[in-house]
């Protein structure tokens, strides 16, 4: 049998996009994935549970971790900055196991530059109208925040090219369901297969892999 590359699925988007809900339902509800907890300077939300939603450190824990080179990707986004741990990833995903993650833009890229076997995927609000609904519905941001927020929106949206799939977060069980559908049909390709060991080539007919009746 070949060995697996774990893949890594990224849901990406606008703040209130709901990537982030939709990323941890996928956790519970679809089976095989590992949910990574990013670490963040930001203060935690009211409900939010340090080492569950996030990890929150100060802004000088956070400069070691990336003196250290503790990091896979890390991105400053609103002021603040968010990080994914380079051992906790790569060592689930170099043993074959499938991580789910919930980045910024800037993280996306700079993992799938980092880890070729991740999948984007670009989760979109149906409208301005309802991201904005969804921004001040949280009452966790002044307004001045939102209008930020909003304005940042119009410029991710022109990275959409650079993801594998994008996601309509209209109806969350469909949007959630279109997320099962991709990371089955990913799972079933090929592209993330490691090259055979030397005894699998043995057994199968040398460098090339062919069967010999």
């Amino acid at each position: 049998m070949l060995q697996r590359h774990g893949l890594a699925f990224v849901l990406s988007g606008p703040s209130g996009s709901g990537k982030t809900s939709l990323c941890r339902a996928a956790r519970d509800q679809l089976p095989g994935l590992t949910y990574s907890v990013s670490h963040t300077t930001r203060s935690p939300r009211p409900g939010e549970v340090d080492g569950e939603h996030y990890h929150f450190v100060d802004e000088e824990r956070f400069e070691a971790m990336i003196a250290a080179g503790e990091l896979l990707e890390w991105a400053e986004v609103y002021r603040h900055r968010y990080g994914t741990a380079r051992a906790t990833v790569l060592s689930l995903l170099q043993a074959g196991r499938d991580v789910i993650l919930d980045l910024d833009i800037q993280g996306s890229l700079a993992l799938r530059a980092a880890y070729p076997h991740t999948r984007l995927l670009f989760v979109l609000p149906p409208s301005r109208t309802v991201l904005e609904e969804r921004l001040r519905g949280r009452r966790t941001d002044p307004g001045t925040e939102i209008d930020h927020r909003l304005s940042k929106a119009l410029v991710e949206l022109e990275a959409l090219d650079k993801f594998d799939y994008f996601v309509e977060n209209d109806e969350f069980a469909r949007a959630l369901q279109e997320v099962g559908a991709i990371v089955s049909a990913e799972r079933q390709a090929v592209s993330h297969l490691v090259e055979p060991t030397p005894t699998v080539r043995l057994l199968f007919g040398g460098s090339h892999g062919q069967s010999h009746s």
